[in-house]
């Protein structure tokens, strides 16, 4: 194995078989689809006020597969009321509802908004009216309903199919997503420009729920969320264990055979850490309260000291760095933790796996110099490529996030260093230009201390997500003190790589669930094999066998419970476990096993040992397939 490591990482970057996932476009405002689901929301609402009069009006925007609308509404809607709403919808559409648009000045546009009585759109148009350079606020009208709004919209509801969109949820949502306002009630739904568009989204995304995290998780016993334990707190169940395990020595191999040395630090610190390297003030929303201590000093004196919850492992490791003097023969300095943090994500942010509460990362932090940053860029981006080929995704891009030195709030968000900045990203943008590798640059999204590159994944229902994030941090070493004597004898800062390709295991293994729908390889298999006999008096030739594969460290279990043999075949298969080995009267005669894997109702008779040696190469060699 360690030779196929090496060998896949001492490839150049150069000409890496990155595939570009289709990118999530700008919204064109001024596209068929965006202005029907537009006034779709309008027309949504103007049915919605029908049946529910005296509601009143949130926003209604188009979204990626449709539109919603939020209202406070007279009495509640649920999912018994979609089909009124959806008929009314259609009747208005048939009424050839013009679009049309006013631009009212300031003043006349906030009197006009206070006679509509709609509180929500006066209290926004308030706020528009103290922007600069806003001198009129635009309304649209369609029949009866009017609505402030900037458009574009259709020019008529007949250009408006009546059979292309579909109310599919509703739920809450804070005025303006701040949980301080008022709670409003948001329907959603579907619309595309066909009803056959629609229809494929529909099947499309019935499919991909099936792969669910959520409920493959629980299906698979993978993990499990406890309220008594605490929300956003996943329970790891055996069967979760094994894939974080078994991921975990992946990388721990990987990050061995790319010169990095493991570290293990606490899971809570000082107050004064975090106040040092910054990150309280930046991040204080997100970490959890404080614990407050009282200690008595020599001189009796009682003292207070805040301990705190890490949200993340990085200034742990820059006190490992600055233990001892260092010197710039021993950079790069890649030190390597699979920490656990803890960040207090809000409530109604918390789910499943992919947005939680306490998390184990594949962190790293590597200290080196300006010379050798892009080096060390590309070296972390074929630590990517191994681990997500390996993996068979593909659907990937990256986001190559920059500062904004015109942002207003630059001082706040920014490290204060523009010639830093600057440096920064050149050093990050050449690397990325000599990798060869697909990115996009996105200014204003960087981290406060440094530019970033995120890796943009499409999932397999629909979403895309952060996959993975790499950091170039170029202040912080001055900020805490961390100085390795140069060559010349004087003292310079490292510049510090925050990596972490396969993120967090919460979040990457609900990425995994998803994308092999439950069915996973073999080497990641929480079982790799399971002993079914025909008859229990075959169970004894089953117990051999299951004894020399566990000496071979080979996951596998022999069924005995008291099911029927088909049931077993059944209930086995529904496991999604990759081999199914089938023993009767004619195996255990010829010392021989009835192999089925998983996707294939095809069985195979084989010689143990061949199994066992085909078994042992699959899961070696990490295989995506046999």
């Amino acid at each position: 194995m360690w030779g196929d490591v090496l060998k896949h990482l001492s490839k150049s970057c150069d000409g890496v078989n990155f595939v570009p996932m289709p990118k999530t476009p700008q919204r064109d405002v001024d596209s068929p689809l965006y202005k029907i689901r537009h006034s779709l929301a309008h027309v949504m609402a103007q049915a919605v006020l029908q049946i529910r009069p005296g509601s009143k009006l949130g926003f209604g925007p188009p979204v990626d597969d449709g539109f919603y609308y939020d209202f406070i509404l007279s009495s509640p809607i649920t999912e018994e009321d979609f089909k009124d709403i959806e008929k009314r919808m259609k009747k208005i559409l048939a009424q050839n509802q013009t679009f049309s648009y006013r631009d009212f000045p300031l003043e006349k546009a906030l009197e006009h908004i206070e006679q509509m009585g709609e509180p929500y759109k006066a209290q926004y148009a308030g706020e528009l009216a103290k922007r600069e350079g806003i001198e009129s606020i635009r309304f649209y009208q369609n029949g009866p309903f009017e609505d402030m709004c900037e458009g574009p919209h259709v020019e008529n509801s007949k250009e408006i199919p009546k059979d292309c969109f579909k109310i599919h949820s509703v739920a809450g949502a804070y005025w303006r997503g701040d949980h301080r306002h008022v709670m409003m009630t948001r329907l959603y739904a579907w619309a595309f420009e066909s009803r056959a568009d629609l229809k494929a989204y529909m099947d499309k995304r019935e499919e991909a729920l099936k792969r669910d995290h959520k409920k493959l998780g629980k299906d698979l016993d993978i993990f499990h969320i406890d309220e008594t334990v605490g929300k956003g707190l996943p329970l790891w169940l055996p069967n979760g264990t094994v894939i974080r395990d078994q991921l975990e020595a992946f990388m721990k191999e990987l990050e061995f055979a790319d010169g990095y040395r493991r570290v293990a630090t606490p899971h809570i610190t000082k107050g004064d850490l975090y106040y040092q390297t910054g990150h309280l003030p930046y991040y204080k929303d997100a970490i959890f309260p404080p614990m407050e201590l009282m200690r008595e000093s020599e001189s009796g004196e009682r003292i207070k000291e805040s301990y705190y919850l890490r949200p993340m492992n990085c200034p742990h490791h820059h006190k490992i760095f600055s233990s001892r003097p260092r010197s710039y023969r021993e950079l790069p300095l890649r030190l390597a933790e699979y920490g656990h943090v803890y960040r207090y994500e809000e409530s109604g942010a918390v789910s499943g796996l992919l947005r939680v509460r306490g998390m184990c990362m594949n962190d790293a932090h590597i200290y080196c110099t300006k010379e050798q940053v892009k080096d060390e860029f590309l070296g972390v981006m074929r630590m990517h490529q191994t681990l997500y080929d390996t993996l068979g995704l593909k659907d990937y891009y990256m986001r190559f996030s920059t500062w904004d030195p015109e942002d207003s709030k630059g001082k706040d968000k920014y490290m204060d260093d523009p010639e830093g900045w600057e440096t920064a990203q050149n050093l990050v943008r050449e690397a990325m230009e000599e990798s060869g590798l697909p990115f996009e640059e996105q200014r204003g999204e960087a981290a406060f201390y440094g530019p970033k590159i995120d890796f943009q994944y499409q999932t397999v229902t629909g979403r895309e997500e952060t996959i993975s994030t790499n950091q170039l941090d170029f202040g912080v070493a001055a900020k805490v003190g961390l100085v390795y004597k140069a060559a010349s004898g004087e003292e310079g800062h490292p510049y510090i790589i925050h990596r972490a390709p396969a993120g967090t295991h919460e979040r990457f293994v609900a990425f995994l669930i998803e994308h092999f729908g439950g069915a996973f390889p073999l080497w990641l298999a929480p079982v790799q094999v399971k002993i079914i006999c025909v008859a229990d008096k075959y169970e004894e030739y089953g117990r051999k066998l299951l004894d020399e594969m566990r000496a071979w460290f080979i996951r596998v279990e022999l069924d005995t419970t008291e099911a029927s043999f088909n049931k077993k075949i059944r209930l086995n298969i529904k496991r999604k476990i990759p081999c199914l080995l089938i023993l009767g009267e004619r195996e255990m005669e010829k010392k021989e096993v009835s192999l089925r894997r998983y996707g294939s109702k095809d069985q195979t008779s084989l010689s143990f040992s061949t199994f066992l040696d085909l078994v042992s190469e699959e899961i070696r060699t990490r295989a995506l397939a046999p």
